[in-house]
């Protein structure tokens, strides 16, 4: 059985696929892929299928298992150099791979994965804003004082 690499780059996991994708190979990837997420704490992953010819309805099914399972991780998946056939091939079968992001190629996935952190990152919401802390306006909470004897 061949084994898929998946290979780190900063904070991302590459796969490209490049033998021919069947079943036990793609469990595998599956296994290995959840693994390496964990292992790493790579939030993107990148899945490159630009050497393969043809996908049939098992393989569709597992890259949007594959996705699924990197979301729970905290991971994005993106799928890079899907070809026209492909594609096609895809729709035909009623796969529409939710919550798998699509690029052309890897350096546009690359960059879909920062757009998306990025915005990740301007989302964060300040548990305890200042308001939270703030005491009432108007109010003199500390007592008096006197200093004479």
């Amino acid at each position: 059985m061949d084994r898929v690499p998946v290979l780190k780059i900063g904070d991302l996991l590459l796969v490209s696929i490049q033998v021919d994708m069947e079943d036990q190979t793609a469990l595998a990837l599956q296994e290995d892929l959840a693994d390496r997420i964990v292992a790493t704490g790579c939030h993107g992953v990148i899945i490159d299928i630009t050497a393969m010819d043809i996908v049939d309805s098992f393989v569709g099914r597992m890259l949007s298992s594959i996705a699924g399972i990197a979301r729970v991780l905290d991971a994005e998946t993106v799928v890079v150099g899907m070809r026209p056939a492909v594609a096609i091939t895809l729709v035909e079968l009623g796969l529409s791979l939710d919550g798998i992001r699509t690029a052309l190629n890897v350096e546009r996935g690359m960059e879909l994965l920062a757009r998306a952190r990025a915005d990740e990152a301007s989302y964060v919401v300040d548990p305890y804003p200042a308001e939270v802390w703030a005491l009432p306006t108007g109010l003199d909470l500390d007592p008096p004082t006197t200093t004479t004897p």
